[in-house]
């Protein structure tokens, strides 16, 4: 067995072991996504049997969070494809459930523009997802592409005298 013998047994190995981890990684985060998915949907069903408030829009957290860890796996799976059609279906995949994330989030902004709550509301029903109350506007390149414009945090802002009236 020469070098070239030998270092082409090394990659193969190598390869071979790779690729069992990461099958199993993927399927731990998509476990994770899945346990998260399922404990939103019997939450939500708890829900409205105890009639609590916003039981749709913790729901619709609970799915989109669960859908990022589905596309994480995917994602993941990605590094060991070795087919271009399997790329393609992955890829589609992919772009379908950022899709569905993409929708679910605007719901839910939809749903906490609308639904009138109170901080004290907001927080009860934060999630991983939605721990900021006001994210900054220009965060990384598309934020600064689409947001709203800067914020002028040195502006000066209205207090209150001692009638109870703003100036």
């Amino acid at each position: 067995m020469n070098f070239y013998d030998g270092l082409q047994n090394a990659f193969d190995w190598i390869e071979k072991y790779f690729d069992l981890v990461i099958h199993y990684v993927v399927l731990l985060i998509e476990l994770v996504g899945t346990v998260v998915l399922v404990y939103a949907i019997v939450s939500a069903i708890v829900g409205l049997f105890k009639r609590q408030p916003h039981v749709r829009l913790k729901l619709a957290e609970g799915i989109a969070l669960a859908l990022e860890f589905k596309i994480g796996g995917e994602l993941l799976r990605t590094v060991v494809v070795r087919e271009w059609e399997e790329l393609l279906i992955l890829g589609a995949i992919i772009l379908l459930r950022a899709a569905l994330t993409f929708l679910i989030q605007w719901e839910i902004k939809i749903e906490r523009k609308n639904g009138n709550l109170t901080v004290s509301q907001l927080n009860d029903i934060k999630t991983p997802l939605t721990q900021d109350e006001d994210p900054p506007q220009e965060k990384g390149l598309f934020g600064k592409m689409f947001g709203k414009g800067k914020r002028n945090d040195s502006a000066p802002t209205k207090t209150p005298t001692d009638d109870g009236k703003q100036d």
